[in-house]
């Protein structure tokens, strides 16, 4: 999509802290962190929410959890806990439509979120 943010930092059109990038995933620092850890991990096939997985692109969701679960070791947080967050939609919070999940960790996350 031309004018998806997120697919411009895929193409390396704009510039981020990448965290882990493969062939289907890349993760990257977000610009405004929530949490000493703020991570977003993206598919790099632009799918706008999690709306539009299906049975063709649904292995992306099992690539995207293994990039977590490694994200979480690598910046430990694995053992004290993190949140994997998918905003969907526009009540959902989703300022990008392009499908992300934010990990975050490093600090107690209160509940209710927002």
């Amino acid at each position: 999509m031309m004018d998806c943010v997120f697919c411009k930092i895929i193409n390396k059109e704009i510039p981020a802290k990448i965290a882990y990038e493969d062939d289907q995933v890349i993760a990257f620092h977000d610009i405004n962190p929530q949490a000493p850890i703020h991570l977003l991990i993206i598919p790099k096939k632009h799918i706008a929410s999690i709306m539009e997985i299906d049975e063709e692109n649904g292995g992306l969701l099992k690539e995207i959890v293994r990039v977590a679960q490694n994200l979480a070791k690598e910046n430990n947080i694995d053992k004290k806990g993190f949140r994997l967050v998918v905003n969907t939609g526009e009540e959902g919070g989703q300022t990008v439509q392009h499908l992300h999940f934010h990990l975050l960790g490093g600090r107690f996350l209160t509940w209710p979120p927002g």
